[in-house]
C-alpha cells in the first residue's frame, strides 16, 4: 500500500512540472506579443496617416561621413484640430531591435533613453517644441546607419510618423592590377584563368565594378564586410589566354556614391607565349648573278626572344651569305643559294622557327633601251631643226616687210613704177641691166609691152625689137591729166599703196613669166624730166596663157 501511494505521488509531481512548463511558455509568448504589439500598431497608424495626410514632414534620406554631425529634421504640418501630446525619435538599424533615442513631452520635458547614441543625440532647439522636434547626432559612426522615425502621439488621430534614412558614406580605396599568365595550348587544355583584378576596399555603401575590353571573357565579383560597417568589393576578369590577346587593353571601372564619376584603371593583358616566327622579303625572283638580296626573320614572343639563328636544311651556309641579327643577305646569287633557309628563335618558354625554299633562276633578258634613246635623240634634233627653219622664215619675212618698196630717194613720190618699167634699184633682178631708167636692148629681158603717147593708137602696143627711148609726160594736152599721168603720178592713197606692198610676196611669180623682167612696161615716146628712176608698182596679175590682168582696173 505504501508503495502504491509513493507511485501516485510521483505521477502527481510529473503533472505539476509539466503544467509549470506550459504556463511558463505561455507567459513568455504573451510577453513577446505585448512587446512588439505597439510597434505594429504604430506602423499601421503611420501607413494610414501617411496615405491620408503626410502631416509629419521629414527628409527621406540624409548622407554623412564618419565623425561628422548630422541633423535630422522633423515637423508636424497643419495640426488644425489635432492635439499633439508627445513626440519620440526611434532608431531602427538594418539588423536588430528598434530603440527609442529621444522623447519630448510638453509637461515632463526631454528624455534620452539608453541606446548606442546616448550622449551624442540632442534636440536642436532648447527647450524643444512639438512643432519642431528636430535632433542632431554628433560624431556619427558607421554603425549609426539605419532608419530614424519621428513619431507623434496625437488625439484623436492616434500615432503619426515620418521616416528618414541615414546613409553613412565611406570613400573606398580603389585599385586594379593585371595578372601575367601563360597562353593556353592544346596539350594544357583551354581553361579560363584570371588575367586582371580590381578592388574597391572599405567603402560605404558597396561600390559597383564593371569591365571594358575587346577580349572575350567573364567577370566575377564578391563583397566582404569590413571593419566599422564598411564593404570591400573585389572583381576578377577571366578568359582562355591566347598569344593574340597579349598587349590588348582592359579597363576596370569603379562607381561609388562618393565619386563624381567612375574611376577607370587601364591595363594591358600580359600573356606569355613561345616565339612565333615568319620569314619575309622573298620575292621568288632570285636569278643567277643577282646581288644583295635579303631575307628578314620576324618573330613575336613574350618574353622577348633571347637568340635568333639562321641555318640551312643542307647544314652548310653558302659562302656569299652574310647574317646580321635577323637579316640574312646573299651578296651574289649562285647555285649555292638554291637551298632552304631556316630561321630559329628562342625565349625561355620555347622555340619557334620558319623556313623558305629558294629557287634560283636563269638571268632574265632585259630589253635594251638603245633604240628608244636613239629615237628620242633624233626626234629632238628634228624638232630643233624645224623650229630653227620656222624662225628663219619668220625673220626673213619680217625683214622684207620692214624694207618694202620705198622708191628712189631722188623722187618725192611713192616709187610704184619700178615693177611696171623695170627700172630703178630692182633693174638688176629683172634682168634689164639698166640703172635708173635704163633698159637692156633686145633679148628676153626687155619689156613685153610699151606705152606710146601721141601716136595714132594711144595705149599699149607690142614692143619693137629696137630700143625706143622712154619719155613720160606729166600732163595731157590742154593741161588735163591723162590716165597715164594718173597712173604714173605716184599720188595713190595709202590703201592702194598697201595693196601694192602685199604683192611683194608674189614677186617671184611675176618674174617667172618674164624671166626676171617686168611683165608690163608703159613706154612713152620720149623721156620727160628724167624720171625713169624706178619701177611703177601696180597690181597686175599674170595668167597661165601669158596674159596679165590689172587688179585696180585702170583703163585709158
Amino acid at each position: 500500500m505504501a508503495r502504491e501511494d509513493a507511485r501516485n505521488r510521483h505521477d502527481f509531481t510529473k503533472i505539476i512540472g509539466l503544467f509549470s512548463v506550459v504556463t511558463l511558455l505561455t507567459f513568455q509568448a504573451w510577453f513577446v506579443w505585448l512587446r512588439y504589439l505597439p510597434g505594429r500598431f504604430q506602423l499601421r497608424s503611420n501607413q494610414h496617416s501617411g496615405a491620408l495626410s503626410q502631416q509629419v514632414k521629414v527628409e527621406p534620406e540624409v548622407m554623412s561621413y564618419p565623425s561628422q554631425a548630422v541633423n535630422l529634421r522633423c515637423a508636424f504640418a497643419d495640426a488644425g484640430g489635432i492635439q499633439l501630446t508627445q513626440v519620440s525619435w526611434i532608431y531602427e538599424p538594418k539588423e536588430g531591435e528598434r530603440l527609442n533615442i529621444a522623447v519630448y513631452h510638453p509637461k515632463f520635458g526631454a528624455s534620452f533613453p539608453t541606446s548606442p547614441l546616448k550622449g551624442r543625440v540632442r534636440f536642436t532647439t532648447e527647450p524643444p517644441s512639438l512643432s519642431n522636434p528636430s535632433i542632431q547626432i554628433s560624431d556619427v559612426k558607421m554603425t549609426d546607419e539605419g532608419k530614424y522615425i519621428c513619431e507623434y502621439a496625437t488625439y484623436p488621430s492616434g500615432n503619426e510618423q515620418g521616416v528618414t534614412s541615414l546613409v553613412m558614406l565611406a570613400k573606398p580605396r580603389n585599385s586594379a592590377s593585371g595578372v601575367t599568365v601563360i597562353a593556353s595550348t592544346v596539350a594544357a587544355g583551354a581553361k579560363p584563368v584570371v588575367v586582371a583584378r580590381c578592388e574597391s576596399a572599405d567603402g560605404r555603401p558597396a561600390a559597383q565594378i564593371a569591365w571594358v575590353t575587346a577580349v572575350n571573357g567573364n567577370a566575377t565579383s564578391a563583397s566582404t564586410a569590413g571593419a566599422d560597417n564598411t564593404v570591400t568589393v573585389s572583381s576578377q576578369y577571366m578568359l582562355v589566354p591566347t598569344a593574340a590577346d597579349n598587349g590588348k587593353d582592359i579597363s576596370c571601372l569603379v562607381s561609388h556614391r562618393t565619386q563624381a564619376k567612375p574611376e577607370s584603371f587601364l591595363m594591358k593583358l600580359a600573356i606569355e607565349y613561345p616565339p612565333q616566327v615568319t620569314i619575309v622579303d622573298y620575292d621568288n625572283n632570285w636569278y643567277m648573278g643577282r646581288t644583295n638580296v635579303a631575307l628578314t626573320c620576324r618573330a613575336t614572343a613574350n618574353p622577348i626572344p633571347t637568340t635568333i639563328t639562321w641555318k640551312t636544311m643542307s647544314g652548310q651556309m653558302p659562302d656569299t651569305v652574310q647574317v646580321k641579327e635577323n637579316v640574312l643577305t646573299v651578296l651574289k646569287v649562285d647555285e649555292q643559294a638554291n637551298t632552304t633557309f631556316v630561321c630559329e628563335v628562342k625565349n625561355r618558354l620555347g622555340t619557334g622557327k620558319d623556313q623558305v625554299t629558294v629557287m634560283v633562276r636563269e638571268p632574265s633578258v632585259v630589253p635594251s633601251n638603245a633604240g628608244v634613246v636613239a629615237g628620242a635623240v633624233i626626234g629632238s634634233l628634228l624638232a630643233l631643226l624645224l623650229v630653227a627653219a620656222l624662225i628663219a622664215v619668220l625673220v626673213t619675212r619680217s625683214r622684207r616687210q620692214q624694207q618694202g618698196y620705198r622708191g628712189n630717194p631722188n623722187h618725192s613720190s611713192y616709187d610704184i613704177k619700178s615693177r611696171v618699167f623695170g627700172g630703178g634699184k630692182k633693174g638688176s633682178k629683172n634682168g634689164t641691166g639698166a640703172g635708173a631708167g635704163g633698159n637692156g636692148a633686145g633679148g628676153n629681158n626687155s619689156p613685153i609691152y610699151v606705152y606710146k603717147e601721141g601716136s595714132a593708137h594711144d595705149g599699149l602696143t607690142e614692143k619693137a625689137n629696137h630700143h625706143v627711148p622712154l619719155h613720160l609726160g606729166r600732163h595731157g594736152e590742154g593741161g588735163v591729166a591723162t590716165a597715164q599721168d594718173i597712173l604714173l603720178s605716184g599720188e595713190l592713197d595709202e590703201a592702194e599703196r598697201r595693196k601694192f606692198d602685199q604683192l611683194e610676196d608674189d614677186e617671184e611669180s611675176y618674174d617667172h613669166f618674164g624671166r626676171g623682167g617686168p611683165i608690163l612696161q608703159l613706154r612713152p615716146t620720149h623721156d620727160q624730166d628724167g624720171i625713169m628712176g624706178g619701177y611703177l608698182d601696180d597690181d597686175m596679175e599674170s595668167q597661165r596663157d601669158g596674159s596679165v590682168i590689172s587688179r585696180t582696173a585702170v583703163y585709158v
